[in-house]
């Protein structure tokens, strides 16, 4: 990365992101570049975390002119650790540590978790008493991993639990190093649980100043799916112990640990926000205080994409395009099986993915391979990254077969053009297609819904859809009128605008 990033003393807003923009195309990358230039009237700085610098490549968006400061980290570059030495620990941090822990495991645990949590924070830097150099070196953290250990520990190795541990925690005091550095604000803004959402809480204890927080999905539930499927969380149980039906424990200690950082961002924020009802519920479930959530939904700038409805051909072109990422958790093998089934009835159709490769290209390999093992390389077609103003004239359908999505704008930007959309019934996809409330339902349906990883379902209602010129017109109506009625970009801009007023 050689682009000279932008440095100021101080901003108004600082907006936390992890894995996102500017680095990273997509829906949220899209959105957090559409509220800063929303609002010219505030001067945002930014603090991008990512994994690590090799994983990145250049700026997939250019800066706002209001973006006047930017900061860089990776969490899993090499740390810089302390000089070793041997320290005995003090022994009523470590069992407020302890405290804070069994809260995290239990939120009905009987814990002043919000007063501990600010006790800990001013303790994490230098030679404070909840240090990195305490926590790779004193005698009372080595018992306490070893206690832990003993305690809930089922996998035997005692050696990988440690390094385990030592991983997934070295980051939180880069974080809280991140935090003491940087420049004043009037308040934060996280995009994210998580890292963000935790370097969110930590600013906030820090500074006192206010911390908003928007999830578009549910982090923990994301990390979740990803855990599930990671290769290099090790599982050291033999073949007779393991059992399809459990969840190793690894695995289990890093769903733990982002489940514990995001009810500490949730702890500490004084408003949250989520993009529909479903996921409001589901924040306050995973232990967001009820009266601090709100719902905003996304909304675009449908005067961009309205004229593209005076580009389309008179006959719907069978071309079912999916727009997005090419990763596990859009699940774009699900849309490729469903083309098979598409092409053996409609053999002049096309499966176009449309969206960034770089992000992980063993699965971009695989997704290859299953098109050529399926016999469908005439019909799908990989097309890379592409703006959304050429292609969607020349789509017939949107498709989206995400294992986890929150409000897409994606199907907005799809709606707006007049392209229905069939989904999966992940996030607000439903409520987008078939409408929310009454008088929503009643401007009909824009499209269909089917169960995530269901291939021939997805496969069924695109064929119904292009073979079926009337009930096509209907869905493109119905999406038109949707997006124009209740998901605008003033909209949107407006409910922000008021909650940047009350919390900042």
């Amino acid at each position: 990365m050689n682009v000279v990033l932008p440095q100021s003393a101080d901003a108004d807003i600082a907006l936390l992101l992890e894995g996102t923009f500017p680095f990273v195309a997509g829906g949220v990358s899209s959105w957090v570049n559409q509220i800063i230039r929303g609002f010219p009237e505030y001067r945002f700085a930014i603090i991008f975390l990512g994994s690590r610098q090799e994983d990145y490549g250049d700026m997939k968006y250019a800066l706002p002119p209001n973006v006047v400061h930017m900061q860089v980290h990776y969490l899993y570059q090499t740390l810089d650790v302390p000089k070793i030495e041997s320290l005995e620990g003090d022994a009523h941090t470590f069992e407020q540590i302890a405290n804070m822990h069994e809260y995290f495991m239990d939120p009905r645990a009987q814990c002043k978790h919000a007063q501990i949590f600010k006790e800990l924070v001013p303790e994490m830097g230098g030679e404070g008493k909840a240090s990195l150099k305490q926590f790779l070196y004193s005698r009372e953290s080595w018992e306490y991993i070893k206690s832990k250990y003993q305690q809930h520990c089922t996998d035997p190795s005692f050696v990988d639990y440690f390094w385990s541990v030592r991983s997934m925690h070295a980051p939180i005091w880069m974080l809280s190093d991140i935090a003491d550095k940087f420049i004043p604000v009037k308040g934060y803004h996280s995009i994210s649980t998580g890292y963000a959402g935790l370097l969110g809480a930590l600013l906030k204890a820090k500074t006192g100043k206010p911390l908003m927080l928007s999830e578009h999905g549910i982090y923990t539930k994301e990390r979740k799916i990803d855990l599930f499927s990671a290769q290099w969380v090790k599982d050291n149980r033999n073949l007779f112990q393991q059992s399809p039906t459990e969840v190793s424990y690894f695995r289990q200690l890093w769903i733990r640990f982002f489940q514990s950082i995001g009810k500490q961002c949730y702890d500490q924020a004084d408003h949250i926000v989520a993009l529909f009802e479903t996921n409001r519920l589901r924040q306050v479930e995973d232990g967001a205080p009820s009266e601090l959530t709100s719902n905003i939904p996304n909304g675009i700038d449908v005067a961009r994409f309205a004229p593209l409805r005076n580009e389309r051909p008179d006959k719907t072109p069978p071309v079912m395009c999916l727009i997005g990422r090419v990763v596990p958790i859009k699940d774009i093998k699900t849309f490729i099986r469903a083309m098979r089934t598409v092409a053996n009835r409609l053999p002049q159709a096309e499966g176009w993915i449309a969206g960034p490769e770089d992000e992980d290209p063993e699965y971009v390999e695989e997704c290859r391979q299953l098109v050529e093992t399926l016999g469908l390389q005439s019909n799908v077609k990989f097309l890379g990254f592409q703006k959304l103003t050429e292609l969607l004239p020349k789509v017939g359908l949107g498709v989206l077969s995400s294992v986890s999505e929150g409000l897409p704008l994606v199907i907005l930007e799809g709606f707006a053009a007049g392209v229905p959309t069939v989904s999966t019934d992940v996030g607000a996809c439903k409520q987008l297609i078939y409408g929310l409330s009454a008088e929503d339902q009643a401007l009909g349906v824009a499209g269909a819904v089917v169960g995530i990883a269901d291939p021939q379902a997805l496969a069924e209602a695109c064929i119904t859809l292009l073979t079926d010129q009337l009930a096509w017109d209907k869905a493109s109506v119905a999406a038109i009128k949707r997006v124009e009625l209740y998901y605008t970009q003033a909209q949107m801009f407006e409910r922000y605008r008021n909650l940047y007023r009350q919390t900042i």
